[in-house]
């Protein structure tokens, strides 16, 4: 069977030590896509947009320190902690979600006090760019031709070329697709639910589904951890677990803060 063979140079361009990657494109502009949703919805909820791109530069210091330092410690200790200049090469890819949501929400914690805004409010509307950025991470992914899925005969299996020439899931573009249909979920609730009702469900629906999504697909990676331990778990579907039972008890509270206010 012919499967597809990948084999595109992470670089556009490079020069020297000057280089422009696809991963630092597609990471970048994903938040500059993200912008635009996040003042569609100020615009559409009559929220100031003035101060809209200090919050781009909050969300992408806080999405790239928190998820750069988690994977550098939580996947590959030995080496990061060995060659701590690497953990400064961000454009080489490496970037976990969960340490990149735990950034995020001290970002933009520190934003909210800042600018005097509901920091209910504002993390419930940025689950919807959140999608966005997390879609593009993992296109990102491919083009550098990491994060690699298991071995595979399916037909849509990929070949790697510049890693082996085993045919592959190619799980970067099932993370992708997930990560963009939980997108269009949550923007589906969020048109159809009134304001209120939007800002205690979405992140309690975008933890649930993105890293439950993100739990399942690590069953089609090959391990990424620099060590093993004797849980059955993969070390991504480990850091996945909390975020999946906080966001169902986030969900809980939402549903049994509604009743309550409808008995009333």
């Amino acid at each position: 069977m012919d499967y597809f063979v990948w084999n595109v140079d992470p670089n556009i361009f490079h020069y020297g030590a000057l280089q422009l990657r696809w991963y630092g494109v597609l990471f970048v502009g994903s938040f500059f896509i993200g912008l635009a949703i996040t003042k569609w919805i100020f615009r559409r909820e009559g929220k100031p947009v003035d101060t809209l791109d200090n919050l781009l530069l909050y969300a992408i210091v806080g999405t790239v320190v928190g998820s750069r330092l988690m994977h550098c410690l939580a996947y590959e200790p030995d080496y990061y902690l060995s060659h701590p200049l690497e953990i400064l090469k961000v454009w080489k890819g490496g970037l976990a979600s969960h340490g990149g949501l735990i950034g995020v929400m001290i970002a933009l914690y520190l934003y909210a006090r800042r600018y005097h805004l509901s920091y209910l409010w504002l993390i419930s509307r940025l689950t919807l760019p959140g999608m966005i950025v997390a879609a593009s991470v993992r296109i990102g992914n491919f083009f550098n031709s990491e994060i690699l899925g298991l071995p595979t005969q399916v037909p849509w299996a990929v070949i790697f070329k510049r890693v082996d020439m085993v045919p592959r899931h190619p799980v970067q573009l099932y993370e992708a697709g997930s990560y963009l249909l939980i997108f269009l979920i949550l923007l589906v609730f969020y048109l159809r639910s009134r304001p209120q009702t939007a800002t205690r469900y979405l992140p309690g629906i975008f933890a649930v589904l993105l890293f439950g999504a993100r739990f399942v697909l690590e069953y089609f990676k090959t391990r990424q951890a620099d060590y093993t331990t004797s849980l059955p778990f993969t070390t991504g579907q480990l850091l996945s677990i909390p975020v999946i039972l906080v966001g169902l008890i986030w969900i809980a509270w939402a549903f049994y803060g509604n009743k309550v206010r409808s008995e009333k």
